[in-house]
């Protein structure tokens, strides 16, 4: 009861002309209080929303930012607002009477190229966010009224700094610094705003749309190249790039992998030559100057995307959330693009050579995946599963290959398939080939198990003459008892 009063008085004193450090510590504490869902029962008023709109510049249309010494109070409302929206649902209603996602989109469009305000830009996304996630409503207006796709994707750009060589090519300033604390942190604000507004875009979207998705792609693949000020922010920005990556549409992900430049394949070609002979199987993909290079395609952020997700799968934990979204996004890469399937094959299943160990044994990315396919997370095993499948190209016998019959028959089992055969999707008809080893060990590969089992010694041969007969007679009785009961006649089977 005293907290609200205290909140009642301190928004008394804001409707006044105060100075702004005044202001500013008078936000602060509305903040503390604005974390209590009992407090703001009765301060969350539309009088009250719209003293905050107005000390956060979300009212003004015209009014540019131009005064800095504004900016702490601004930054305040908006962190007050985000409470506030988040801990009620009056906000929460308030907000849509007010329009407040058309009044954050008209703030950031002013923000958008302008330094030295990501604080402002960063609690708006924060305040649009949560906006979109607690109101489905709001995420179509978005999306089709105030054109939030290309907004927030140019709002990415600006954080990213990025420079386009091509349509939807950027340049990667490979010896530059790493992003900013701020800017990371209004990146990945903008990443979950995006990841709203494109919820189900896969599924069904306007042919006139696929230009502004493959520019969102083209910007995550920019992302997914940069690093942040410190590891777990990275970690935390690719997380979020691959999160909103699985919105976009399959057809439009064709531009996360570019051909060469001139001076590019002239690298590749040298890189090519310098290899031996005897290893022409790997000849197909190159690494020149940190660039992951396959068929003439730049497979960068590919592999970032098999880096992130082998780095997921070895934290051992959070599955369902942490892996599934990178695991389902490259299987429909695989599933959609030739070249992504092929490169990812070449480095998760590449030619078998030693088969004395389970498929599942070791420290490999198939050893890993492997596992997984019998995990105890139903969900988790499906998608290791699936990916694997794509991988070789939903071919069963390729599959059985690489994992064993034991590890893939679940997969199988739901897919109807356990007699052999290949899915639904239709692939190119190229053949994998095998290498000599794997040819050499293939009559004594375990089907079940998947690995080289040494023959196991016929124990007849050790026998001497005598001891076979012997063998063989205690057989030829065994038969003749079994045959003899097999003739007594059941007195139950005729109700006897």
């Amino acid at each position: 009861m005293l907290c609200s009063k205290l909140c009642e008085g301190i928004f008394k004193v804001l409707v006044k002309d105060i100075p702004t450090t005044c202001q500013v510590s008078c936000l602060e504490v509305l903040r503390i209080l604005s974390r209590d869902k009992k407090v703001l029962v009765p301060v969350t008023t539309k009088e009250n929303m719209q003293i905050l709109l107005r000390l956060a510049k979300l009212n003004e249309s015209d009014d540019s930012l131009e005064k800095v010494s504004e900016f702490p109070v601004i930054v305040e409302s908006l962190k007050c607002l985000c409470n506030i929206v988040f801990n009620s649902q009056m906000a929460q209603q308030l907000s849509l009477e007010l329009n407040l996602a058309a009044k954050l989109c008209n703030l950031l469009r002013k923000c958008k190229d302008r330094k030295f305000i990501s604080d402002i830009k960063c609690f708006d996304l924060r305040l649009l966010f949560l906006l979109s996630l607690l109101h489905t409503d709001i995420r179509s207006q978005l999306r089709y009224e105030l054109q939030g796709l290309a907004l927030l994707t140019q709002i990415l750009e600006s954080a990213f700094s990025i420079k386009w060589t091509d349509e939807y090519e950027s340049a990667i300033d490979r010896n530059g610094p790493p992003l900013s604390p701020q800017e990371t942190d209004c990146a990945i604000e903008a990443l979950k705003a995006l990841f709203n507004v494109t919820v189900d875009s896969w599924k069904a979207h306007k042919e006139s749309d696929s230009h502004q998705f493959r520019v969102m792609a083209a910007v995550l693949r920019h992302c997914l190249l940069i690093v942040g000020p410190t590891e777990d922010k990275t970690e935390e920005l690719h997380s979020n790039a691959v999160n909103l990556l699985s919105n976009v549409p399959v057809s439009c992900l064709d531009v996360l992998i570019c051909p060469l430049t001139h001076e590019e394949t002239a690298q590749e070609a040298t890189t090519l030559d310098e290899l031996p002979n005897d290893k022409t199987a790997e000849k197909e993909t190159v690494l020149k100057n940190n660039t992951m290079v396959y068929n003439g395609m730049n497979m960068e952020a590919i592999h970032v995307l098999l880096n992130f997700m082998e780095k997921r799968i070895d934290k051992g934990s959070s599955y369902r959330e942490g892996l599934t979204p990178v695991l389902s996004l490259l299987t429909e890469c695989s599933r959609a693009h030739r070249n992504i399937r092929k490169f990812l094959k070449d480095q998760v299943l590449p030619p078998l050579r030693d088969v004395t160990n389970r498929p599942e044994v070791g420290s490999t990315v198939r050893n890993k995946l492997v596992r997984l396919m019998t995990h105890v997370d139903l969900g988790v095993k499906q998608i290791a599963a699936e990916f694997l499948f794509v991988l070789c190209k939903e071919r069963v016998d390729s599959l059985l290959k690489y994992t064993g019959y034991g590890n893939a028959a679940g997969l199988l089992a739901a897919r109807g398939l356990l007699a052999g055969g290949r899915g639904d999707n239709w692939y190119s008809e190229d053949e994998d080939t095998d290498t000599e080893e794997y040819k050499n060990a293939k009559p004594n590969i375990n089907l079940i198990t998947g690995h080289l089992e040494e023959p196991m010694p016929n124990p007849i041969d050790e026998m001497t003459e005598e001891q076979k007969e012997y063998e063989a007679m205690k057989l030829v009785n065994m038969l003749d008892k079994l045959s003899r009961r097999a003739d007594v006649k059941d007195p139950h089977q005729d109700g006897g």
